[in-house]
């Protein structure tokens, strides 16, 4: 009898498996919802897995990208009299559902510039 399996069933636990002499692992998968809520279906999940996979591998690409996406979020601002600040607009780019992926292809193709090309991306930064 395993005792484990009768006293926690509901738990997955992280644990890491090797498999064989194949030298993979192999994870169980974890949860990530606190117990009592249903996963959330998340609409952009495949369009947020496309932007990620997509690799970049041409230099006309990549520089559209650099100057496509800004470095820094442009709505971000603080609205000033004198020397007083009346009040300031937070990064609205955080609210946009797909801002972690467009970085993340921004520096992909910044990457890319500098590894692949040897270009210099200061004028990009």
């Amino acid at each position: 009898m395993n005792v484990f399996q009768h006293t926690v069933p509901h738990r997955t636990l992280p644990i890491w498996v090797w498999v064989g002499k194949q030298e993979t692992a192999v994870s169980v998968a974890t949860n990530p919802q606190p117990y009592g809520k249903k996963p959330r279906f998340d609409l952009w999940h495949p369009l947020k897995k496309w932007l990620d996979s997509t690799e970049i591998k041409s230099q006309k690409l990549a520089r559209l990208l650099c100057k496509f996406i800004p470095s820094q979020c442009p709505f971000e601002r603080e609205i000033k009299v004198g020397d007083r600040t009346l009040f300031r607009i937070p990064p609205l780019c955080k609210l946009n559902p797909l801002y972690e992926q467009v970085v993340g292809m921004r520096f992909r193709a910044l990457c890319y510039l500098a590894d692949e090309c040897g270009e210099d991306v200061t004028p990009y930064c």
